[in-house]
């Protein structure tokens, strides 16, 4: 296992990330927020064929594993592109076949910890998925859009989507090992860590961007000392971060036989101190910006609300 990317990985981040700054430049994303349009965004992704990559083709995708799906949540994080289908969808796929799923635990619960009743709030992209994987006493079942009701809910953070769902039939069963949600938590905690990396990430190059913009006594605040330091703690933050997520992905994805008996520490690990720090950064870049920062017409709040969203996601850094 290696904190790093090989020259491959590098590639499709470079490749993936000039992508995104043409298709969900800001002003887009911007756009697709205020309208509430996830599909747009969605649909262009998945012709584009970035969707699949990271998901076994069995399913559906491309190939690859749990670092280029990592790599896609961190530049989706650092974009702030609408992302909640495509989280939801590939961490059902495994147990679905296809990716056209999520899976049916409350987005803010650590998912091998939550039985489903016959009501679940707060399902990520529960309102376009197809299918849904329902844990419950009895093991793991299916049921279709048309077996359960949806209440869509507001999030701050406009990028992602939840909704609420009641179960109104009786699901097919799903002849796998329930204990498999116990690899889909781990999953969920490496993706939303690799999220708030992509945010951290931007936050960082917006909070010394504008550092290098504002002037106080004639001077830019970027000179200020206090400024230097918080931006630099920003920075080890976010390098701390990358390298535990690269290893985190790379030990949940390990093959069984060769896998690291601390695997699921290295997840929860992963999700509790990026998610945390990150949140702790976005404070410090709004800070650095002053009220402008929250502001609907500027960037940081983008992130800032990403951020905020991604320490609470499948769970708090305390539970993890």
């Amino acid at each position: 296992m290696r904190g790093q990317l090989s020259d491959e990985q590098e590639a499709y981040q470079d490749a993936l990330r000039g992508w995104l700054g043409k298709a969900a430049d800001p002003s887009t994303v911007r756009g697709w927020l205020d309208g509430a349009d996830d599909a747009s965004f969605e649909k262009r992704f998945a012709d584009d064929g970035w969707a699949g990559v990271g998901v076994a083709e069995e399913c559906g995708g491309q190939g690859g594993g749990l670092v280029e799906l990592a790599i896609t949540a961190q530049e989706l994080g650092r974009s702030c592109a609408p992302s909640g289908r495509w989280l939801a969808s590939v961490l059902a796929a495994p147990l679905l076949g296809a990716l056209d799923g999520a899976l049916l635990v409350p987005a803010d619960a650590i998912p091998h910890l939550a039985a489903t009743t016959e009501r679940v709030p707060r399902v990520l992209g529960a309102g376009s998925a197809r299918r849904f994987v329902v844990p419950g006493s009895e093991g793991l079942a299916v049921v279709t859009a048309e077996q359960v009701e949806v209440t869509p809910r507001s999030l701050l953070d406009r990028s992602r989507s939840v909704a609420d769902l009641r179960v109104t039939e009786a699901g097919t069963p799903l002849d796998v090992d329930p204990a498999v949600l116990v690899e889909a938590s781990a999953r969920a905690a490496v993706l939303v860590a690799a999220d708030a990396l992509g945010a951290s990430e931007r936050m960082l190059d917006l909070a010394v961007e504008y550092a290098g913009q504002r002037h106080q006594f004639g001077v830019p605040i970027g000179s200020f000392q206090a400024v230097k330091h918080a931006a630099a703690t920003m920075l080890v933050g976010i390098e701390a971060a990358r390298s535990i997520v690269y290893f985190a992905a790379a030990s949940v994805d390990a093959p069984a036989d060769r896998r690291d008996p601390q695997w699921l520490l290295h997840a929860a690990a992963a999700k509790a101190q990026v998610t945390a720090e990150a949140a702790r950064a976005a404070d410090t870049a709004l800070t650095l910006h002053g009220a402008v920062g929250y502001t609907w017409e500027h960037d940081l709040q983008l992130s800032y609300k990403r951020a905020k969203l991604d320490e609470a996601l499948f769970g708090t850094p305390e539970a993890w």
